[in-house]
């Protein structure tokens, strides 16, 4: 079971109130460090490019994804988006016997701002960013393409950032079903160096025998020199049924 779906209708109220992306299938990287997204494209000109691990453990073993994240500014309010990952599973947990890799699902995606906040009101930036998943090995992910379609918004408040949103992806194959998810994060600016946060995510199930499932997740993003920077979260999930994990994310962010 993977980690980056509460179920049914309870995870569409989510959705809807945090739009006002720990697959418990297959991990899937948003805003690093957190799974929900934010509307800010990478600034024009400029890349941002995430080395990263993330992982989620439960009964049934450990899984996750390592590799590259890669974001560029192509125009104005606009990003282009490539994850290019190695997966990995093992049902013994954290040990090295079991462990299995292959090439994972890459991801493709443009991000673009439709509305631009209001300094001196309530009005949010807001974004749509289509990504599409496109599987390279047969032992991760459905075998088809599929396509999240979501919608991210952001309201600043001095120090403070409070994003959110979820779209509606489309997850074609034998035995899947189409889902929602989405979640709302909250961050604090602390220093020059520091900034600390959390969020609650949420996604319905996307296969027929698949649980949805929702999870809290604690983030802490950490300048360590100019254009490099450490990012890390980890949190608890709980799935349809009572079942529960955890999960986590680390990555070292380039940005220049």
């Amino acid at each position: 079971m993977a980690a980056w779906g509460t179920v049914g209708s309870t995870v569409r109220v989510i959705v809807l109130g945090a739009t006002c992306a720990v697959l418990l299938a297959r991990p899937a990287i948003a805003g690093p460090p957190y799974l929900t997204d934010d509307p800010q494209p990478t600034d024009e000109g400029h890349w941002e490019v995430y080395n990263f691990a993330n992982g989620s453990h439960d009964r049934s073993g450990l899984d996750g994804e390592a590799g590259l994240d890669l974001n560029y500014g192509s125009a104005k309010d606009l990003q282009l988006t490539a994850v290019l990952p190695l997966a990995y599973d093992n049902q013994n947990g954290f040990s090295t016997k079991g462990l299995r890799a292959g090439s994972g699902v890459v991801e493709l995606a443009a991000k673009y701002k439709i509305v631009h906040a209001d300094d001196d009101g309530w009005r949010p930036d807001v974004s749509v960013f289509p990504r599409l998943f496109a599987p390279t090995d047969h032992r991760y992910g459905t075998g088809h393409v599929g396509l999240l379609l979501p919608v991210w918004a952001e309201k600043d408040v001095g120090p403070w950032q409070v994003f959110g949103g979820g779209g509606y992806q489309i997850n074609p194959g034998a035995d899947q079903r189409n889902f929602w998810q989405g979640g709302i994060a909250l961050n604090r600016i602390v220093s020059k160096r520091l900034q600390l946060g959390a969020e609650v995510f949420g996604q319905s199930r996307d296969a027929v025998d698949g649980p949805g499932y929702a999870a809290v997740n604690f983030a802490a993003t950490v300048k360590l020199v100019e254009h490099w920077s450490l990012l890390a979260s980890a949190g608890p999930t709980w799935a349809q049924g009572g079942a529960h994990g955890q999960l986590f994310y680390l990555s070292l962010k380039a940005d220049y």
